[in-house]
């Protein structure tokens, strides 16, 4: 039995709703990636050298990338070889098994949010303007509300005309405290919430950050200040740095994730409108091409939109139908 089966198989009744969830936010891309699968079966029978020219050509444009690719396609020649397989349609279940393989990479991968077992947990949230930072910071503030957690946010980003504003709406949203300080420096407005944060016993501290990549170097001092205040209060936070990125953008959202990768040490990637692309294959890209696991997807636009990514429900997704 194929791993995809295995995935079908260990979903419990409980998780109907997270894996439905997935279905139904992959569906744009699997209804283009498995057509083509599809297709391709139809034209070639045997597997042959005609057949992983295409079937290269299908997961470029799915937006898994070159690298990651050339990575699998070789992976899926060394398997036909061992294997002795010849038929395509027998192929589906290895190209299915291979994909969870280059995403786990003999790692654990770790998708939940590291928790302080002392004070605040700290979360600095990092991106460029546009790609649904501050709406990400919401949603994760409504689900944290919803387990019963305390939580503050502060709105760091003293640079975007209305992210002040947005934030205090989630604020009230979610029954979150909201710090903010329009025209204070944004370490400073950090520096005034943690030791609040501290003071009045927060359990989680959500801090939204400005999105300016196009000075590389503005950017490093200001998250590196953000970095020392954080290190002031709490020794070992920030507990997590986590850079949204909007999956629309395809592969420009990879070249993001390896820039801030040089400016700040990022521990997650929030993967956003991920139910607005057909090239969901992205989410392969990121982990082959910046070695950083996806913590967080949005499949659609309400708040319990925003899930934990889980890699055998996003497996399952994509290729439910072939």
């Amino acid at each position: 039995m194929g791993l995809f089966n295995k995935f079908k198989n260990l979903f419990s009744k409980n998780e109907k709703e997270e894996v439905e969830a997935f279905d139904k936010g992959l569906e744009k891309t699997r209804s283009e990636f498995v057509n083509k699968i599809g297709i391709l079966n139809s034209k070639y029978k045997k597997v042959s050298d005609e057949y992983f020219d295409e079937l290269e050509e299908i997961l470029i444009m799915s937006d898994i990338g070159v690298n990651t690719v050339m990575n699998f396609i070789d992976r899926l020649k060394k398997r036909v070889k061992k294997e002795n397989i010849t038929d395509s349609e027998d192929l589906k279940e290895v190209i299915i098994d291979e994909m969870f393989i280059i995403y786990v990479n003999n790692e654990i991968v770790v998708n939940k949010i590291n928790y302080s077992s002392n004070g605040p947990t700290v979360i600095l949230f990092v991106g460029v303007n546009g790609v649904g930072k501050t709406t990400t910071i919401g949603k994760i503030a409504s689900k944290l509300y919803k387990e019963g957690k305390k939580i503050m946010m502060i709105a760091g980003d003293t640079f975007r005309a209305g992210a002040v504003e947005q934030l205090i709406e989630w604020g009230e949203r979610t029954h979150s405290k909201v710090v903010y300080g329009e025209a204070k420096d944004p370490s400073s407005v950090v520096f005034d919430g943690l030791k609040e944060a501290v003071d009045d016993a927060y359990d989680v501290v959500l801090i939204d950050t400005a999105g300016r990549l196009q000075n590389k170097v503005n950017l490093m001092n200001e998250l590196d200040k953000i970095n020392k205040v954080i290190g002031k209060f709490i020794p070992d936070a920030p507990h997590e740095t986590l850079l949204v990125i909007d999956a629309t953008t395809g592969q420009n959202g990879i070249s993001q994730a390896k820039s801030f990768k040089e400016i700040t040490n990022i521990t997650g990637i929030v993967l956003t409108k991920l139910d607005g692309t057909a090239k969901g294959g992205i989410v392969l890209a990121i982990k082959e091409d910046v070695n950083i696991p996806v913590k967080f997807v949005g499949l659609g636009e309400k708040e319990e939109d925003l899930r934990v990514f889980d890699i055998e429900k996003y497996i399952y997704g994509l290729f439910k139908d072939m």
